[in-house]
């Protein structure tokens, strides 16, 4: 079989306004950059549209090393749904340079089912996680300016910032770092670091802000740390916001590119979902229901992170009305959460998979709290044997949901054609369906128990004094309104990344909770996140290559 990047570069790519034209774009309201991409102007978001068109949401089973294909499923659902005579449109995130160089290579989708021009979707694209990057740092720079004002200083304790700068890169030497060294002209030494722009919170605000407007104001939300006199500082007491809402005004817009067959594909902002909301912007995803009649998207990770935050964070500030719900799964994840060894997941073994169907139970269950009954879409891998597959879909058959094998890596569009049928009979089953998981208005901690408990299996929350101490400091702000957007690993449905299948009995642990005022919801740490991830032994970036013609390989 071909790789990926060779199937793309094969791909007859048709140009953007091509594209524009099957959602109603004309070409001379197109933002173009170059033949193949193009940013669509935010006066298309159309209310009226918005209430008429369907929303999709894929999401998945817990993460395993096997990989589910969840870009994948939403790329060639999409093309189903075109090829069954419906518009479809798909809506995702940007990829980072990080996962891209480092160990899990592109998010572009896979085989047939992938968007393009892929090498630019994966590299710098139209320069928005630049533009995030610029904007974060600069906040970042005049941080540091005023520390060492005589005049206008602002009095803030360089021991309460926790604003690290980002770039988007792999770059485990820089997590932990001192600046300001070299006597008092270069500023004042202190602790700080970097993390990955994606783990930016000018990233998750970008993707969470309505307008332009609403961006400048969010930023300037942005908590910075406290005074010595223990006064809250944000971005708009260093007048900063309005000069990073300029350097985001191209990249507030949505990108639009295409699939291999030619399905419009919206993509724009990424945000990670084991730390922040783990999906495109509210923008995006309105335009795309502002242009198409069903738009399919996705989020971050499995339906305890990325979906939860997609229906609690998103959904309800965004006003978005979800009308079906899919759960990726695979049979060699199920076999490695009933566990089986990474190394033996070719080999046919059903009591392995009978032992991981309790994983996906959970995520089931999961939806079913938000008002949905998912549809299941058993991502095929040529490993698969019948007698697996046959378990598989009974299993889903005695829980109640509809099961559908998908075939789109290997045949595109028409392997996902069973799998788009039933998802139009889910959505003519949901015209309304979601139910909010927790009340804005309730205290942190019910919040956290409720996603805990309900979301993860836990059985307890517990809290250690600095972070009790954190969000008693946040309610005082009169902020106890916001959203909670809890950061832990996306390796198990609990808080160590150890204990596949589906944990029972545990205790949830929150050290810390940092305070995204910006992007609206504050951030309880479970277990140890990673904000800057480090390249693996091998990484991705030595099998990237270009040639004298500008032809690059080694994209996957």
């Amino acid at each position: 079989m071909k790789h990926d990047i060779e199937i793309a570069q094969e791909a007859k790519i048709r140009p953007v306004v091509r594209i524009a034209e099957k959602l109603g774009i004309p070409a001379d309201e197109l933002e173009t950059y170059g033949k193949y991409k193009a940013k669509i102007p935010l006066h298309f978001i159309d209310k009226e549209k918005i209430k008429q068109a369907k929303l999709i949401l894929v999401t998945a089973i817990t993460p395993t090393p096997a990989g589910e294909g969840k870009t994948t499923t939403s790329i060639g659902l999409a093309q189903a749904l075109n090829h069954i005579g419906k518009r479809a449109t798909v809506v995702l995130r940007e990829p980072s340079l990080g996962p891209v160089f480092g160990i899990k290579g592109g998010a572009a989708g896979g085989g047939y089912s992938q968007v393009i021009p892929m090498e630019d979707i994966n590299l710098h694209f139209t320069g928005d996680l630049s533009a995030v990057e610029k904007a974060h740092n600069l906040l970042a720079a005049l941080i540091d300016n005023n520390i060492q004002l005589k005049e206008g200083n602002l009095g803030i304790d360089p021991r309460t910032i926790a604003w690290k700068r980002v770039m988007d890169m792999n770059e485990r030497s820089l997590r932990d770092i001192v600046i300001g060294l070299g006597g008092k002209t270069e500023g004042i030494p202190r602790q700080s670091g970097f993390e990955i722009t994606a783990a930016s919170e000018v990233m998750a605000t970008l993707c969470m802000a309505k307008d332009l407007s609403d961006l400048k104001e969010r930023l300037g939300n942005i908590f910075i740390g406290y005074t010595y006199t223990d006064k809250p500082v944000f971005a708009r007491d260093l007048r900063a916001n309005g000069a990073m809402a300029a350097l985001l005004k191209e990249a507030i817009k949505p990108n639009l590119v295409q699939t291999l067959e030619g399905t419009p594909a919206i993509i724009h902002g990424g945000p990670f979902a084991n730390i922040a909301q783990g999906t495109n912007s509210i923008i995006a995803t309105k335009t795309g229901l502002s242009l198409s009649d069903i738009v399919v998207t996705e989020a971050g990770f499995a339906s305890e992170l990325g979906a939860e935050k997609f229906f609690d964070i998103k959904s309800q500030f965004g006003n978005l009305n979800t009308h079906a719900v899919i759960i990726v799964a695979t049979i060699r994840a199920l076999k490695y959460h009933g566990g089986a060894k990474l190394s033996a997941l070719q080999n046919e073994d059903l009591s392995a998979l009978q032992n991981g169907f309790d994983n996906l139970d959970k995520h089931i269950e999961n939806m079913r709290y938000f008002g949905f009954n998912p549809v299941i879409s058993i991502n095929r891998f040529d490993s698969d044997s019948d007698q697996e597959l046959d378990s598989l879909v009974k299993h889903c058959e005695s829980q109640k949901v509809e099961v559908a094998i998908n075939e789109s890596w290997a045949k595109g569009g028409k392997g996902a054609v069973e799998l788009a049928e039933k998802v139009i009979e889910a959505i003519k089953d949901c015209p309304d369906c979601f139910i909010p998981l927790y009340d804005l208005s309730w205290s942190f901690e019910k919040k956290i128990e409720t996603i805990a408990k309900k979301m993860y299996g836990a059985h307890h929350v517990e809290y250690t004094v600095k972070a009790k101490s954190q969000m008693d400091k946040i309610e005082k702000l009169g902020l106890g309104n916001l959203a909670v957007c809890i950061a832990k690993t996306q390796k198990s449905l609990s808080d160590d990344p150890n204990r596949r299948g589906c944990p029972k009995g545990f205790t949830i642990k929150i050290r810390e909770i940092e305070l995204s005022s910006g992007a609206g919801f504050i951030v309880p740490i479970a277990g140890t996140i990673m904000r800057m991830p480090g390249l693996p032994n091998i990484p991705s970036a030595e099998k990237i290559d270009i040639d004298a013609s500008g032809k690059i390989s080694g994209l996957f």
